[in-house]
């Protein structure tokens, strides 16, 4: 039987400088994201849609879960095939295209997971497990767009 899971945060909009949406230079997007027992996130908009450039923005918190989600796989995997992961680092890449009418979509996501392990463990075996991580991902498998993984050897 198939388990549910719920999550629920709460949003709210900071970015009213007292005449609310006026106009669409007359306010910030600025919001802050919280959820019950957490740290709360300043959100805002992307630059290029006069966002806070200090603030994180829908869609680097889009890449942000599908990369940690793949990371969280890979370490699970990872314990049960008793490979001992000492360092894991990825620096991924949403691209994302902007549609005439301003709307848009993105259209891919490349992972660039870096693992370092304890002791001699192949190659294959990293990639494997990068695989099977990326093929249980619930925020890859709940996406219309690719989701590629493009494991890098650590440095020896």
């Amino acid at each position: 039987m198939a388990r549910i899971h719920r999550y629920s945060l709460t949003l709210d909009w900071t970015g009213n400088r007292g005449n609310g949406t006026s106009g669409y230079r007359d306010y910030d997007r600025g919001h802050r994201l919280s959820a019950a027992g957490k740290l709360p996130i300043a959100g805002s908009s992307d630059p290029a849609f006069l966002g806070d450039a200090a603030a994180w923005n829908p869609e680097e918190l889009l890449v942000a879960s599908l990369v940690a989600c793949h990371q969280l796989w890979f370490l699970h995997l990872a314990a049960e095939a008793g490979v001992i992961v000492t360092a894991y680092r990825d620096e991924p890449l949403g691209e994302m295209t902007e549609a005439a009418d301003g709307g848009g979509q993105f259209t891919r996501v490349i992972l660039r997971p870096c693992v370092d392990v304890d002791g001699v463990v192949e190659w294959d075996v990293i990639t494997a497990l990068h695989e099977r991580a990326h093929q249980l991902c619930f925020i890859a498998r709940s996406v219309n767009f690719p989701v590629l993984c493009e494991a890098r050897q650590a440095a020896t």
